[in-house]
């Protein structure tokens, strides 16, 4: 079995209901290939809030909690915390 390691790309990402929404995805947002769900800090809690995410594959859901990623090409995605957090590190 061959073995392959991921190139080292550059993404922007933010952990969703965490971290600020970036303009980017906010502008999924507006054109409606992302919606959000129990998205007011106020009334709900990380456990309770989820946004859906129209790409490629279909309808992916990203809950509280999650990273929602950019990538190379423009497209966004979510990624559980504990793989984000396994594959990616803070650029310096």
């Amino acid at each position: 079995m061959t073995k392959y390691r991921k190139k080292p790309i550059v993404i922007d990402a933010f952990q969703f209901y965490v971290d600020h929404m970036p303009d980017w995805f906010m502008d999924n947002v507006t054109s409606n290939d992302v919606i959000l769900h129990n998205c007011n800090y106020r009334r709900y809690g990380i456990d309770e809030a989820y946004c859906e995410i129209k790409t490629l594959e279909g309808v992916m859901v990203g809950n509280g909690g999650d990273y929602v990623i950019k990538g190379v090409n423009g497209e966004i995605y979510p990624c559980k915390a504990d793989i984000f957090e396994k594959t990616y590190e803070i650029v310096k």
